[in-house]
């Protein structure tokens, strides 16, 4: 009877310890990791158009109040120090008031840059090549191929039907697939009379009004991007190449703030 009930407890034992175990290990895989810290830009390196690395005189990318403000006096982007592959990335963002040439009167223009590869600068001096979630007036949600425009950067996605007189294509799940190594995929609910103006607004935008907060997620599965704003479904791809990659948020000539940037793996 002792050595049954000492065998009892040696099961109690490896069965509450090992449980624990691998809780822990679930929880640690899938652990949100703050990429903004609400101070400085640790983790972060800034690219500043015919400046280079880190040379911002201009004070084009800041943090204030707890706030990373983009003011888009001049071109550029934030980047992310590592490489990452397998998550959900949530930002949270709002336009400011302030814009600047060459898009002063043009739609508020940004963007989060994702699998970026390669150089700095290499695509027109300012970017890393890479896959694009887009922030802009009426078309916050786009999909864009910012590649080089060989195989190594592609996109396929599904999409609506082309109708007469409506330029672009537009994604539709269950729809047509197509694959694109450079331009870009509309969110399904771009206005089609869409004008590249200052504070435009789209009959079905998803994108709150200039001031308000918005939640933008990307969802990043193997070689599957998933583009949700506000909780809604906007975009889609697959086959997506590459696959993974560093994190760039873009300065285009229009003033933007961030108050959360976040990336769970999955």
């Amino acid at each position: 009877m002792k050595k049954l009930n000492l065998c009892i407890l040696a099961l109690l034992v490896i069965f509450i310890y090992g449980g624990c175990s691998s809780t822990k290990l679930a929880q640690t895989a899938g652990k949100t990791t703050q990429l903004f810290n609400g101070k400085n830009f640790e983790g972060w390196y800034k690219w500043v158009e015919k400046r280079g690395k880190n040379i911002d005189p201009k004070n084009v990318f800041t943090v204030e109040k707890g706030l990373i403000r983009i003011s888009g006096e001049e071109w550029g982007c934030i980047t992310t120090n590592e490489e990452y592959s397998n998550y959900k990335l949530l930002v949270e963002f709002k336009w400011g008031d302030a814009t600047y040439a060459p898009r002063l009167d043009k739609a508020r223009d940004n963007g989060i840059l994702v699998h970026s590869i390669g150089e700095d600068g290499a695509k027109d001096g300012i970017w890393m090549h890479s896959i694009e979630a887009q922030i802009i007036e009426g078309g916050t949600g786009d999909i864009l191929v910012v590649g080089d425009g060989s195989l190594t950067f592609s996109a396929t996605s599904p999409i609506q039907p082309k109708k007469p007189g409506v330029p672009g294509n537009f994604f539709m799940s269950g729809g047509e697939p197509i694959t694109i190594n450079g331009g870009r995929i509309n969110w399904w609910g771009r206005d089609p009379a869409w004008k590249d103006v200052k504070d435009f607004r789209g009959a079905k935008d998803v994108e709150k009004p200039v001031g308000q907060w918005n939640k933008f997620e990307i969802i990043a599965a193997g070689d599957k991007l998933d583009y949700y704003l506000n909780g809604v479904l906007v975009n889609q791809a697959y086959n997506v190449k590459p696959s993974k990659g560093r994190i760039q948020i873009q300065s285009e000539s229009a003033e933007m703030y961030l108050r959360k940037v976040e990336i769970t793996p999955l």
